[in-house]
């Protein structure tokens, strides 16, 4: 038989080991963890992290910084952030929507709580949209019931099938709770090409008319944008009750790039591979670019999308 002693010992250090391990200072530095409510995402952070990486964007990054720093400042929302970007592609979307996802969980697209939808991955067939709307409440429902803080981002919105993101309805809207569960801390992003052309024609006459890009505003912008998107039956946002319910916050333009932007992407490039710049093959580079209108040459039809493999072929010099 043990002495009482030494019984209540062996329990009471059991006991202090299963608190400590189970803290969730101890538990959450090798498991994922949502973020607790009190936590306030870094603006600052962001803000430098947007400036050395998204170039041209100034539209996107003031708009966003504003949008994300107001909404993680306010402890009690009254909806969930709804933000959706619109430009050709290669003009940085993705890439801010990447930045973003990893300032409010640091695995970024890695994190179980951020979440990234394709529709020709995840809703290809027309004929299952209702089965897909289905789908996409209960795995919505599931992941903010898990960590309230979840980011929801839909890529390529553009080739939506027509209604299925209205399904998302109620948990944009300004419901305090949806069947018990509150989606007002969550993030919704949305990533489209539908309304570049817009951008584009905009971009370019205020550059016609002898002002600077940087002179651009989103008031600019964004009502021509809301109802070209509205109006567009390949926007993935055609006629939906997001856009006619103000259900969607901001609509961010993201500009054609010029060829001094994509100068900048180059040399990130180069020095993310941890080469020293080379002026001749960024000019290399460049020149392997087309760019719009034909008369011009002002902006790159596919922004910085093809730097990557254009730089490729330089790999050796």
């Amino acid at each position: 038989a043990q002495e009482p002693l030494s019984v209540g010992l062996a329990i009471g250090v059991a006991w202090a080991l299963t608190s400590y391990l189970s803290h969730p200072s101890f538990y959450c530095s090798y498991v994922e963890c949502c973020p607790s409510a009190e936590r306030r995402l870094n603006a600052t952070a962001l803000k430098v992290q947007l400036d050395s990486k998204l170039f041209g964007q100034h539209l996107a990054k003031d708009v966003v910084l504003k949008a994300v720093q107001g909404y993680s400042a306010n402890r009690s929302p009254k909806k969930p952030l709804a933000l959706s970007l619109h430009g050709w592609a290669g003009t940085g979307k993705n890439f801010l929507s990447q930045i973003l996802a990893e300032h409010v969980h640091g695995a970024g697209l890695r994190s179980k709580f951020v979440h990234l939808f394709l529709p020709t991955l995840h809703f290809p067939h027309h004929d299952k949209v209702k089965l897909y709307k289905d789908q996409l409440q209960t795995w919505i429902r599931g992941n903010v019931s898990a960590c309230p803080h979840s980011v929801f981002i839909f890529d390529e919105m553009d080739k939506m099938h027509p209604g299925l993101i209205d399904a998302i309805k109620p948990f944009l809207d300004y419901y305090e709770q949806v069947d018990g569960v509150s989606y007002r801390k969550a993030i919704f992003i949305f990533l489209s090409n539908a309304g570049g052309d817009l951008i584009n024609q905009a971009a370019l006459d205020f550059w016609l008319s002898g002002k600077q890009r940087e002179e651009m505003q989103l008031k600019d912008l964004e009502p021509m944008l809301s109802v070209g998107v509205f109006n567009n039956k390949n926007s993935g946002l055609w006629h939906s009750s997001l856009i006619d319910r103000n259900l969607i916050d901001y609509f961010v333009p993201f500009l054609p790039l010029e060829q001094k932007h994509v100068r900048m992407c180059v040399r990130a490039e180069m020095e993310a591979r941890g080469y020293l710049v080379d002026e001749q093959i960024v000019q290399a580079v460049v020149e392997e670019m087309t760019f719009f209108p034909r008369e011009q040459q002002l902006y790159s039809d596919k922004g910085c999308k093809t730097v990557q493999a254009k730089l490729d072929i330089h790999e050796d010099a």
